[in-house]
């Protein structure tokens, strides 16, 4: 029995700041004309058109929440600010995927939810369950410290726990406030890093519940990870002592675009299918760069990965949550079914793949003759993929 990505809710913080507004801010803080005329060059090319932040302090008149006296705040500082916003993100937009699936808590089985960004505990899962009203036994998972590609890893849970269990309703909660990381200085890995990343929170509600009438869903297909060792020192993720430090070069799209079609073709085998018989991409916007590599080495059309460009300007990256923002759009503008094959990459360097089926809410023939075709991968004896 297939499990279905029934609902998928977003939610940003209410600070939005223009990416030109950004690049200017940022000059002033460094302060030099060096590192000035390189972050107006990256924040130019970046794609991005703007992004959200929990934080105010990039708003003129307003006072600074964690870059105010000092612009290199400590770690413990940005960890506070992170408990103080995430709490109430991750349950509000919990709430909101709940109710567009049509769950009532009280069905929810298992809560499982992503961050990289900050850690506390009691943590978000347990506040999850106790502001919506879920059962005390709901299961909880939290994966932490993942990067870009944990939803990847949640939504393969979440399906291998609704074949385990048929009755399952998996919440899949991924939140990141990447701005609290925000590191002013003129190290080029932080230039580029301060130029793609925001604060954004997804949530996915998975069952193997037939969909509702009258509601576009995603049947989830199956999953394959990948991983390009060579590339495993150009992007990395470490706690320091003033915030997060990411090392993020400007090999990674290269990398990635050398070992995407490999990956994609490895998951795409499993149910002998090729790549001109999938109609849509959902590919992580992890900046301007990584979509043109892949799309030069998937051969794919402008049209094709659309979502992902949108998602890129209206948001930037939001690591975790992206991907979600990019499946939710897609859930939103298209009307015909067909084939979806998802990806993201992080430290590793990972790269992670689903196949997806959407499965559109206007076409009730056509939803049922897609379902009737639909491709099954086989499984192992645990419901792992094989």
């Amino acid at each position: 029995m297939p499990a279905y990505i029934h609902a998928i809710e977003t939610l940003v913080p209410p600070h939005c700041y223009s990416q030109s507004f950004a690049a200017e801010q940022m000059t002033e803080w460094l302060g030099n004309l060096r590192a000035a005329r390189m972050v107006r060059q990256i924040y130019r090319r970046s794609g991005i058109a703007q992004r959200y932040s929990v934080l105010p302090d990039f708003q003129p008149g307003q006072a600074a929440r964690l870059f105010g006296e000092t612009l290199q705040p400590g770690t413990r500082e940005r960890n506070r600010c992170y408990i103080e916003s995430a709490g109430p993100m991750f349950v509000e937009v919990a709430r909101r995927a709940l109710a567009a699936a049509g769950v009532a808590p009280a069905d929810v089985t298992h809560v499982v939810t992503v961050s990289c960004t900050g850690f506390y505990n009691p943590g978000p899962d347990c506040q999850i369950v106790t502001a919506l009203g879920l059962a005390d036994s709901t299961e909880r998972y939290h994966l932490g410290f993942m990067g870009c590609y944990g939803a990847f890893p949640a939504l393969r849970m979440a399906d291998q726990f609704c074949r385990a269990r048929p009755e399952a309703v998996v919440l899949v909660v991924c939140l990141e406030l990447c701005s609290l990381h925000l590191q002013i200085r003129d190290d080029p890995n932080a230039l580029l890093a301060n130029a793609l990343f925001a604060d954004g929170a997804a949530a996915a509600v998975v069952s193997a519940r037939p969909p509702a009438p009258g509601r576009a869903v995603f049947e989830v297909v199956g999953f394959h990870s990948g991983l390009a060792p060579a590339g495993a020192k150009e992007m990395t993720w470490e706690i320091g002592n003033q915030g997060f430090d990411i090392t993020l070069s400007s090999y990674v799209p290269g990398i990635i675009g050398l070992n995407v079609a490999a990956l994609v073709d490895d998951l795409l085998v499993r149910g002998n299918l090729d790549r001109t018989e999938i109609a849509r991409w959902a590919i992580h916007p992890g900046g301007k760069a990584i979509l043109d590599k892949v799309t030069l080495a998937l051969g794919l059309e402008p049209a094709q990965v659309a979502a992902a460009r949108e998602v890129l300007r209206d948001y930037g990256n939001m690591s975790s949550a992206t991907i979600l923002f990019v499946l939710r759009r897609l859930l939103e503008t298209e009307s015909e079914p067909g084939r979806v094959c998802a990806m993201a990459f992080g430290p590793g360097l990972v790269l992670e793949t689903a196949l997806l089926a959407l499965v559109p809410a206007s076409t009730p023939q056509a939803r049922e003759e897609f379902l009737v075709d639909a491709v099954e991968f086989p499984v192992g004896k645990n419901g792992d993929d094989v």
